[in-house]
C-alpha cells in the first residue's frame, strides 16, 4: 500500500520530470536570446539567496557554505529560499536573520506556484544579484533560480549524459562530484564565484574542510523545562538516562526504513540490559500513531512516545538531554551532529561518504552491499529497488552493540566526571 505522503512525492517528481523539463527549455531559448553574459570575469556578488526548498537535514550541512556567503558580503545580504515547511530548523542554526528566509509553500502543487511565483518577485525587488542553487538536478529549482533575474547563478549542469535534463539556465555551470562530501560541495559553489565563468567546471583550488557545523545553544531555563516534561511523561523524579529511536514509520523515502520490527526488538533488548534507561520514540506529527504502535508492541513502562510532540527546537532539546539516538539516515540524524548525543545512523539507499554528519559522535552503520547506494543525485533520487536488503541485512544484533557500547562508555565517562567533581570538592 502506498503511503499519502510516498503518493505526494511520486507527483512531485513527476512534476518536476515533466512540467520541470519543459520549462527548462523554455527559459534555456529565452536565456541565450536575451542574455549576453561575461563568462572572463569572475562574480562580484553583494546580495547572495541559496534556493534548497526541501529536506531540512541537507540545510544543516550548507552551513559551512553559508557561513563563506556571510563573511564575504555580511550577514544581512545572505538569503535563503525553502519550502514554508522546512525553514525551522534554518531559523535554530540562526546564521542569517530570520526576515531573511524566503518561504512559500510546497503543496499542493498550485499553491507551491502561485507561492514560487511571490517568491521570485520578492527576490528581484530586495536587488538579489547571485543565485545558489543546492538542489543536485532539479528542474524545478533551476528555473526558479533563472527566475530571479540574478545576474550570477551557480548550480549543477549536466555536461553529458550523467543526469536528467535542466536546461542551460546558470553563469556558474559546475559538474557533480560523487566522491565529495555534501558539506564540501556546498562550500565548492559559493568558491565557484571566485572562478571565471569560462574556465568551468575546472575549479583550481583545494577542496574545502568538512565543516564546522552548527552548534545548538539552549536559552536559559529551556533544557530544564524540558527535562521536567520528560521526567513527567516518563513518570521519573531522579535523573533520566534517555536512549532515543527515530524509526521514520512514515518516512517519504521508503527505501531507507530499517524494518520496524527491528527497532522494537532493538527497545526490548536495551531495556533489558540497561535496567536505568528509558527508551523514547521520536517522529514527525504524521508518524505519531505508527509510532504509537511500536511503543505499545516493545510492552515497557520505560519505553515512551514524543513523536508529534515537539517542535524542532524542543526536539534539539531532549537531544541534549539524550545518550545516544538510533535513526534511519533522515533529517534528525543531522539535527542531532548540533547537539552533544551520539547517533547510530542507518544507511542503505545513500552512502554515508556524502551524507552522513562530519562529526565523530557520528555512528555510521550500512551493510555495503554491491547494490548500495543505488539512490543518488544523477538518478533523482529515485530507484527502481522494491525490496531494501541493505536495510535489512542491518542486524539488530549490529545496532544493539554499537549503542551498548556507547551508552556504557558514556557512563564510565559520567562516573569519572562525577568521582573527580567530588574529589575536589572534597579537597
Amino acid at each position: 500500500m502506498i503511503r499519502p505522503e510516498e503518493r505526494f512525492v511520486r507527483r512531485l517528481r513527476r512534476a518536476d520530470r515533466w512540467l520541470g523539463t519543459l520549462a527548462c527549455l523554455l527559459l534555456t531559448g529565452v536565456r541565450r536570446a536575451v542574455e549576453r553574459e561575461d563568462r572572463s570575469r569572475p562574480a562580484q556578488p553583494r546580495r547572495i539567496a541559496f534556493i534548497k526548498l526541501a529536506e531540512q537535514g541537507s540545510t544543516v550541512l550548507a552551513y559551512p557554505a553559508l557561513q563563506r556567503a556571510v563573511s564575504r558580503v555580511g550577514r544581512e545580504n545572505v538569503f535563503f529560499v525553502a519550502f514554508g515547511e522546512n525553514t525551522e530548523i534554518l531559523r535554530v542554526m540562526n546564521v542569517i536573520p530570520e526576515d531573511q528566509i524566503v518561504t512559500f509553500p510546497g503543496k499542493p502543487l498550485g499553491a507551491a506556484l502561485l507561492g514560487a511565483l511571490d517568491a521570485i518577485g520578492r527576490l528581484r525587488r530586495l536587488g538579489v544579484d547571485t543565485a545558489i542553487d543546492l538542489e543536485f538536478f532539479a528542474r524545478s529549482s533551476a528555473a526558479f533560480t533563472y527566475l530571479t533575474a540574478a545576474r550570477w547563478r551557480v548550480g549543477f549542469h549536466r555536461a553529458a549524459e550523467e543526469a536528467g535534463y535542466r536546461g542551460d539556465l546558470m553563469t556558474h555551470r559546475l559538474s557533480f562530484n560523487p566522491y565529495l562530501h555534501t558539506v564540501q560541495m556546498f562550500q565548492v559553489m559559493v568558491q565557484a564565484l571566485d572562478c571565471r565563468p569560462a574556465d568551468l567546471p575546472a575549479l583550481d583550488l583545494a577542496p574545502p574542510p568538512l565543516g564546522p557545523l552548527p552548534v545548538f545553544t539552549p536559552r536559559e531555563g529551556e533544557q530544564e523545562g524540558v527535562a521536567a516534561w520528560l521526567r513527567e511523561l516518563t513518570g521519573t523524579r531522579g535523573p533520566l538516562r534517555l536512549i532515543l529511536l527515530n524509526a521514520n514509520a512514515s518516512d517519504m523515502l521508503p527505501l531507507r526504513r530499517w524494518p520496524s520490527e527491528r527497532y522494537v526488538a532493538l527497545a526490548q533488548r536495551l531495556l533489558g540490559r540497561f535496567p536505568d534507561a528509558h527508551v523514547g520514540f521520536t517522529g514527525a506529527p504524521g508518524e505519531a500513531a505508527a509510532v504509537d504502535a511500536l511503543v505499545a508492541a516493545v510492552g515497557s513502562p520505560r519505553c515512551f512516545s514524543i513523536a508529534g510532540r515537539t517542535t524542532i527546537r524542543q526536539l534539539l532539546l531532549v537531544y541534549t538531554l539524550a545518550e545516544v539516538l538510533v535513526t534511519n539516515d533522515s533529517g534528525p540524524a543531522h539535527f542531532a551532529a548540533m547537539t552533544p548525543v551520539d547517533v547510530v545512523t542507518l544507511f542503505g539507499p545513500e552512502t554515508p561518504l556524502l551524507f552522513g554528519a562530519p562529526t565523530p559522535r557520528n555512528h555510521a552503520r550500512t551493510a555495503g552491499l554491491p547494490c548500495s547506494p543505488c539512490v543518488n543525485a544523477y538518478n533523482g533520487r529515485s530507484s527502481a529497488c522494491t525490496n531494501n536488503i541493505c536495510m535489512q541485512r542491518i542486524s539488530v544484533d549490529e545496532v544493539f552493540e554499537t549503542v551498548a557500547a556507547i551508552y556504557e562508555g558514556r557512563a564510565a565517562t559520567h562516573r569519572t566526571a562525577t568521582s573527580l567533581t567530588v574529589d575536589l570538592a572534597g579537597r
